[in-house]
């Protein structure tokens, strides 16, 4: 059985699968050329002290998000 929560929600060490990503205009294009896309892998790698920003591994890289562009994702676990 899956769930779906908001990508802010994840743990670090847990991984998910992008279900939607709801941002749009600018943001949204720049949330999906950084690769984060429906049916994308993700694992949360670490967190900032105060939770932001949140550090992302896909397939092959490493990259950070605010958590005000994490909250226009959702993730199937």
């Amino acid at each position: 059985m899956s769930t779906i929560i908001p990508l802010r929600e994840l743990q670090v060490g847990q991984k998910a699968h992008i279900s939607q990503v709801t941002a749009s205009g600018e943001l949204g294009r720049r949330i999906r050329d950084m690769g984060l896309i429906p049916g994308a892998e993700v694992e949360v790698t670490g967190r900032a002290p105060l939770r932001d920003p949140v550090a992302l591994r896909l397939t092959g890289f490493t990259l950070s998000l605010r958590n005000n562009e994490a909250d226009h994702i959702t993730v199937e676990i």
